[in-house]
């Protein structure tokens, strides 16, 4: 079975930006998709979206720091879908603070969702992969995850964390046919961005030696690469989409 096609993803934060990208770039290739998120409505919207371009999806409200709507969720996609082929790690928060002004709620909140969500994810689909000796595993993380950033101890350090959840459960069940990878954007446009002021935006631009931000397509061609059966090869790898700001 070549690229994604007829395979059944999961994809998290799928409401908008990076999971949406990736949603609809799986879908467009083949994939049903499982469009995960806490804003219903929103989710409807890109099933919709989806739907009205010849894919399949489906709209599951899901918070991934709640245990118990992860194993329901889950439970759910493997009655009506029969298998999970694909988890896509993409969910996340932000809660910016000097860390000597960090609250410990604001900490908690972001490993919660940045790092025990993907765990307790992971596990919820991994019986179902082993079953079928087949699966694909991408985390989504962050340049921060790789070199920090100021006032953000909370989301570089979850960041960091998935990455060594990566290469940790890859070593795990790479003898399954199972491959789990991360990819780790760097400056990319979203509509957080976009209120930024002009001016930092164009220092963020002249700091990438391809010239330019990413987009969200960048990431999710990117995701859509390691889901792939021709990826078949790369496990426990950290794919970085930064256009060049870090290398190496």
């Amino acid at each position: 079975m070549p690229g994604v096609e007829g395979r059944v993803a999961l994809v998290t934060g799928a409401s908008q930006g990076i999971g949406r990208a990736c949603a609809l770039v799986l879908a467009s290739a083949g994939a049903k998709v499982v469009l995960c998120a806490r804003n219903q409505e929103k989710l409807q919207e890109v099933a919709a979206e989806i739907g009205s371009k010849g894919g399949e999806a489906e709209a599951l409200k899901m918070d991934v720091a709640n245990e118990e709507e992860i194993k329901a969720g889950v439970k759910a996609i493997l009655a009506r879908f029969g298998k999970i082929d694909i988890l896509v790690n993409n969910a996340g928060v932000t809660r910016d603070q000097l860390v000597l002004r960090m609250k410990r709620s604001d900490w908690d909140e972001v490993i919660n969702t940045n790092l025990t969500g993907p765990f307790l994810l992971t596990q919820a689909v991994m019986g179902a992969m082993l079953k079928q000796r087949w699966g694909r595993i991408i985390n989504i993380t962050s340049i921060f995850g790789q070199i920090g950033q100021a006032g953000q101890a909370n989301y570089a350090s979850s960041k960091a964390g998935l990455i060594g959840l990566t290469m940790a459960v890859a070593r795990e069940v790479s003898s399954r046919n199972i491959t789990v990878n991360a990819v780790a954007p760097g400056w990319i446009e979203t509509a957080m961005t976009t209120t930024l002021p002009e001016e930092l935006k164009e220092k963020m631009r002249n700091s990438v030696p391809l010239g330019r931000t990413g987009t969200d397509l960048d990431v999710a061609n990117a995701v859509k690469f390691l889901a792939s059966e021709e990826a078949g090869y790369i496990t426990g790898e950290v794919l970085k989409v930064n256009g060049g700001i870090l290398m190496g």
